[in-house]
């Protein structure tokens, strides 16, 4: 869960300037799961045990393009 968690913190990039820069997640994250980010979490601080549980909260809404980026993700160990 923790590498799942990792992979959310794309929804910085799309944020206004002054939200928080992403210290987790990965370039593949970060361009197939921003829009999920956005509609599912939107407000949730992306470096956050709360963002981590929206996600997991809404996975099988995710677009299958997110959910394959996560897999990816998971699968390359969190990296």
């Amino acid at each position: 869960m923790r590498s799942l968690i990792l992979a959310f913190s794309l929804i910085a990039i799309t944020a206004p300037a002054s939200a928080q820069v992403p210290e987790r997640g990965n370039a593949d994250l970060q361009t197939y799961c921003a829009g999920d980010a956005l509609a599912f979490c939107a407000g949730i601080d992306p470096n956050s045990p709360q963002m981590d549980a929206c996600f997991e909260k809404n996975m099988s809404r995710m677009s299958p393009n997110c959910r394959r980026a996560i897999d990816a993700y998971k699968s390359a160990g969190g990296k």
